[in-house]
């Protein structure tokens, strides 16, 4: 399936080359054509705007060297080619004419969404991020899961996707029975409503309720007995757990605010009256064996490390469920009922195993076609501090994400202070500024690999950090505002590309529509960070190379500058990041 709109210009040169090499090579068939075709976006200055790879790939196929087939694949010069040539082994390097980027840009001064415009296919994708487990606080480990799924879901939208963000929540199961035992004997006023808490409350007395369950047979029983309540719906219980569900609530959406992300909850109770439909579909398919008392699904090619099959079990020896049988469960529903084109899941590496297994399953049980419904799993790293460990607090204790988040803005508002800039909101800046740090430093990294937490690098004005591109962003706003620019006053005016860095930038503007269907497909946030870093650094280099004011070429170069902040607008609301108009 497709997630996003044509690319613009490697699309085109793709198309270009793939002529040439039919009219070149007539023996080679399509499909060795499709092998070998390959126009990529150029990483070094000096090597063109693009680069086709092809001719490395086509020699062997057509035993020829590699430097005389790209000669024969050489564009001539044209309304989109300023010049393409040979280099090295046998790349060609490809630099796209000023003529056609200046023709891109005067039209993108009408388009807000510069030229990405909202799919006329609008698939159904389902996110689930976030996945907190009820009573317990968000710590850093949520932190990935959190921001990775709300700026999929941001992007999706932006395509024009119809998309449900669903937050996954641990809210069942012998934990609630424990929990709710314990709060009775020990805190009743709280499941009545007349003792207020909160989370962090709330998770000190599940620890609690944890020890004893663990070392007291009688609370135990009385436990299990609770999770029989609640299993069977009797008001009181309910009534229990879903008072438990609020506090939790509360806490976590202080988080969420925070962070300015929406989210549904919808959490592992959800499906519960689908478990047992669930479990009597893989029997009806003969795909359950009972082991030690469980029923359980052997898949092929899952093995344990000693060679043994590796089951996945549905229901548990003593007839309840666990969160295979939920996810089973989930996926069922969201294919079948919310009808989704795609649906992905973002959570950490650790489970990889078991949503291979999950997908696997359900594609056996018929409910789940790959040809119809994409289903990723979007793993991602830790959070390391600075020795290399997962990132924890003094004490020994995961780092509770509020604090970390309250304190990144703390931080902000020291270094704000330490600038001294007259008439900032200090308050606003330094919120800001830190939840934008804390946010770009993820998802600039590489999601699959672990990441090294610093306040110190990420709240930097240099470098690959929000600040950095936060600042690039001010700066036009500080040009705009000097020059008291209204678009309007200017649409008669054209843009006219005078100098190499503003043909760089130009170029730029235009390949953001390229990166976000990169992210689509590859759902790679960075990519996109990567993009907005390169924008800035050649915005930059602009602002000291040319004169935008009371030049003459003021006209034009303001309205470059409009393009730019645009493409940042749209990267940070994809991002989740937020502006400010000083610094």
């Amino acid at each position: 399936m497709h997630w996003s709109n044509t690319s613009l210009l490697t699309t085109q040169l793709s198309k270009i080359f793939k002529l040439l090499i039919e009219e070149s090579f007539p023996d080679l068939s399509q499909d060795q054509i499709a092998q070998v075709l390959e126009v990529t976006v150029s990483k070094q200055a000096g090597h063109g705007h693009y680069q086709c790879n092809s001719a490395l790939k086509l020699s062997k196929l057509v035993k020829d060297n590699p430097r005389s087939v790209a000669n024969k694949l050489l564009l001539k010069p044209s309304s989109l080619i300023e010049s393409c040539e040979v280099a090295g082994p046998g790349f060609i390097n490809i630099t796209i004419s000023k003529a056609f980027l200046e023709k891109e840009l005067n039209k993108l001064l009408k388009d807000q969404r510069l030229g990405i415009s909202a799919t006329n296919h609008p698939k159904r994708v389902i996110v689930e991020f976030s996945s907190p487990n009820t009573a317990k606080e968000l710590h850093v480990g949520h932190l990935r899961s959190t921001i990775i799924g709300d700026c999929l879901s941001r992007l999706f939208e932006f395509l024009g996707h119809d998309v449900l963000r669903l937050n996954h929540i641990g809210n069942w199961g012998t934990p609630f029975g424990m929990l709710i035992h314990y709060l009775k004997t020990k805190h009743p006023k709280v499941l009545t409503g007349e003792e207020k808490t909160d989370l962090t409350h709330l998770a000190l007395w599940y620890k609690e309720s944890r020890v004893l369950f663990d070392n007291d047979e009688k609370f135990k029983k009385s436990s299990q007995a609770q999770v029989i309540k609640l299993q069977a719906h009797e008001p009181e219980a309910i009534l229990a757990w879903k008072k438990i569900c609020e506090i939790s609530r509360v806490g976590y959406q202080e988080i969420y605010d925070l962070l300015d992300v929406k989210i549904t909850e919808r959490g592992e109770s959800f499906y519960h009256d689908l478990l047992e439909q669930i479990v009597d579909l893989f029997e009806k398919k003969n795909l359950v064996k009972i082991s030690n008392g469980a029923k359980c699904v052997f898949l092929d090619d899952f093995t344990s490390k000693v060679g043994s099959p590796l089951p996945i079990i549905i229901q548990k020896s003593d007839g309840g469920y666990n969160y295979s049988s939920t996810d089973l469960s989930a996926l069922f529903q969201r294919i079948n009922e919310e009808k989704a084109d795609r649906i992905i899941y973002v959570v950490d590496n650790g489970q990889s195993l078991h949503f291979q297994m999950v997908f696997k399953a359900a594609q056996l049980a018929g409910y789940y076609n790959p040809c119809k419904t994409d289903v990723d799993h979007v793993p991602f790293g830790l959070v390391l501090g600075s020795d290399g460990k997962k990132f924890k607090t003094r004490s020994g204790d995961s780092e509770k994400l509020i604090d970390l988040l309250k304190k990144s803005i703390a931080k902000a508002t020291h270094i704000i202070n330490e600038r001294d800039t007259p008439s900032l909101d200090v308050e606003q800046t330094a919120k800001v500024l830190g939840i934008n740090a804390v946010k770009y430093a993820d998802l600039s990294s590489l999601r699959t690999k672990d990441y090294t937490f610093s306040y110190e690098k990420m709240l930097q004005f240099e470098g690959n950090t929000a600040a950095f591109l936060l600042y690039a962003y001010v700066r036009i706003v500080s040009i705009q505002t000097k020059a008291n620019f209204k678009l309007q006053s200017l649409l008669s005016s054209q843009i006219v590309l005078t100098e190499p860095s503003e043909t760089e930038l130009a170029l730029s503007i235009i390949q953001l529509r390229e990166i976000l269907e990169s992210v689509a497909h590859s759902l790679l946030p960075n990519r996109l960070c990567d993009y907005l870093y390169q924008l800035a650094e050649k915005f930059h280099s602009f602002f000291r190379d040319c004169q935008v004011l009371n030049a003459d070429e003021q006209n034009s170069r303001l309205l470059l500058c409009e393009l730019v902040k645009r493409a940042f607008e749209i990267g940070f609301s994809i991002l989740g990041l937020q502006t400010v108009t000083k610094m």
